[in-house]
């Protein structure tokens, strides 16, 4: 047990830590490693593998995961946001290469092959992108000489060009949904909020016209015509799993969806656990998210408050879309469940968050010291 009397780095990071984030992070991977022994064997045997194959590599995928995240929750704020500038200026450019020489997966380029390693850039760009806004945005409330609102606009659209390229229309949602949250943290002005949701509507309109596969899934979800094979199937599976599930192996849907292991992983859940068991997984989630937006309102640092809360809104609305279209509430969209699907770039890219979360909201006695000299001083209000 280490000792609070102790002031080596690790024992400060232990009692500075929050600990019930790091308990829901560790808890949610937990159970995305416990899903892969009912979730993936079956898809490895249809591709001639190892029954065990995605397992494996789902164990071997968590060590570089988890070590990154408490790695990354050792930084102060100032160093959050350097290796964050330096993750966004990698992933970025490595978006670009995709473009060109990327792996082509059913007409899109969103991977990199480096040896037997498929990275997905985009990935690590989300939290980057989320940070970095955050410390646009809060330059800007500090000095509004600062055009930190438009920068952030310009790197908004940047991302989202070369998202729309790949194409990658769901993550260009998730993107602008958490951005545009933070904007509106940050004081939007209500001109603001009229062109931009106007942006938005228009480029979902474009999108509907101009890429096949986009009009084809809203259709569907509307209609209900066409192949809705795998969302029907998800939904079956969660109606019959019932309250308590069928039991662990049990389920039928993972030997029937290709991606049961990665995009339809909850509905596997649903199926051998049962809807209490998929309950709890939203809950986890729920927390992490209320638990962050809560530390963000008490936050005195704007940097801190809108990074904090961009990041569980990152978290949040991921989770959201994916649950929502198992659910089938949302039109079909590859998206996975974060720490819990089967996917290195995916839960390595979530774990930088969540080290990213964990950085931010450990308490510094330093900082509170600060705080009341400075009150006693009458130069700002007093720390709630």
């Amino acid at each position: 047990m280490v000792s609070r009397a102790e002031r080596g780095p690790v024992a400060d990071w232990f009692w500075t830590i929050d600990r019930f984030f790091l308990a829901a992070f560790i808890l949610l991977m937990g159970i995305g490693f416990m899903l892969s022994f009912a979730a993936s064997p079956a898809v490895a045997e249809r591709l001639n593998l190892d029954s065990f194959h995605f397992v494996k590599r789902h164990a071997l995928f968590l060590v570089p995961a988890i070590a990154t995240m408490v790695a990354i929750s050792f930084l102060s704020p100032r160093q959050v946001r350097r290796t964050a500038a330096i993750l966004l200026i990698l992933s970025l450019a490595a978006m670009v290469l995709a473009l060109f020489f990327g792996i082509e997966v059913k007409g899109a380029r969103r991977w990199l092959s480096i040896g037997s390693l498929s990275i997905q850039p985009s990935e690590f760009m989300k939290p980057a992108f989320v940070v970095i806004c955050a410390w646009l945005f809060s330059e800007h409330a500090r000095q509004p000489e600062i055009p930190g609102n438009l920068f952030a606009i310009l790197l908004y659209g940047i991302v989202a060009a070369l998202l729309v390229a790949q194409p990658d229309l769901g993550q260009t949602i998730l993107v602008t949904a958490v951005w545009g949250g933070m904007f509106f943290m940050a004081g939007m002005p209500w001109i603001w909020i009229i062109l931009l949701g106007s942006v938005a509507l228009g480029g979902f309109a474009v999108a509907y016209y101009m890429f096949d596969h986009v009009a084809g899934r809203v259709d569907r979800f509307l209609t209900g015509e066409g192949d809705t094979f795998q969302v029907d199937t998800a939904r079956e599976a969660i109606i019959r799993g019932d309250w308590f599930g069928k039991g662990p192996g049990e389920g039928v849907v993972k030997r029937i969806i290709p991606d049961s292991h990665t995009d339809f992983i909850f509905s596997v859940a649903a199926e051998e656990f049962g809807i209490i068991f998929c309950m709890i997984i939203v809950a986890v989630f729920a927390f992490v998210v209320l638990r962050g937006l809560n530390h963000a309102f008490k936050e005195r640092n704007d940097f801190t408050r809108f990074a904090v809360a961009g990041l569980v809104l990152l978290i949040g609305t991921q989770s959201m879309i994916n649950v929502g279209v198992n659910l089938e509430l949302l039109p079909a969209k590859g998206m996975t469940l974060p720490l819990i699907s089967y996917g290195g770039s995916s839960m390595t890219a979530i774990c930088v968050t969540a080290g990213f979360i964990l950085a931010l909201t450990r308490h510094r006695p330093e900082k509170r010291a600060t705080e009341r000299s400075l009150f006693r001083s009458g130069m700002v209000a007093p720390a709630e």
